[in-house]
């Protein structure tokens, strides 16, 4: 029984972002296609596309960012969709905008002998005295939506000089996608 459980969720955690997200655009094209009385398919994409880039230069503005702090206010409120409404902020916020979480590429040293994970930097300090010396890292795992946070001694952290989404992109392939950072690091050489 812990199997099929364990199963069905690992298939929802995989199939949900992807069923959502067809969902969303297909809804979305097909409504503003709707509205629009258009026999043109996919200009409901090109209108959401630059409604999307309307609202994101508007919350740039004082009055837009009143209307985002009080629509923010409203989804705090309720329970369900605080967490899910949090959790995608984060999410997104972490990948995207200007609080990028994943845009610090690098390269662990897990042993003397050369081993090396790779992974971003996400925290740089701590207050506990015990962990002065230590920065945390977090490890995506490779064709999967999860990871691992460590927390590893400065010393064994090396920066590595490669853009954010193209690294997250080689370790979610399993190292299939072209990444010469990367690669780099994985020679031996050094950068």
């Amino acid at each position: 029984m812990r199997t099929l459980t364990r199963s069905f969720a690992q298939g929802l955690l995989v199939l949900a972002p992807v069923a959502i997200t067809i969902w969303v655009v297909w809804i979305t094209v097909t409504t503003l296609d709707r509205w629009l009385d258009t026999s043109i398919p996919g200009l409901g994409l090109l209108i959401a596309a630059t409604g999307i880039t309307l609202i994101g230069y508007l919350t740039g503005n004082v009055v837009g960012t009143k209307v985002v702090s009080w629509l923010e206010a409203g989804m705090q409120r309720v329970p369900i969709i605080r967490i899910l409404y949090s959790s995608l902020r984060d999410l997104f916020s972490a990948f995207v905008g200007t609080k990028r979480k994943f845009d610090k590429p690098v390269a662990v040293e897990l042993n003397p002998h050369g081993l090396k994970v790779l992974g971003f930097l996400t925290s740089e300090r701590f207050d506990d005295p015990q962990l002065a010396d230590h920065v945390s890292v977090y490890l995506p795992e490779s064709y999967n939506f999860a990871g691992n946070l460590i927390v590893v001694p400065k010393s064994r952290v090396r920066p590595l000089d490669a853009d954010g989404a193209e690294f997250m992109a080689f370790i979610m392939s399993g190292g299939v996608t072209d990444m010469s950072a990367a690669k780099t690091v994985a020679d031996g050489k050094s950068l």
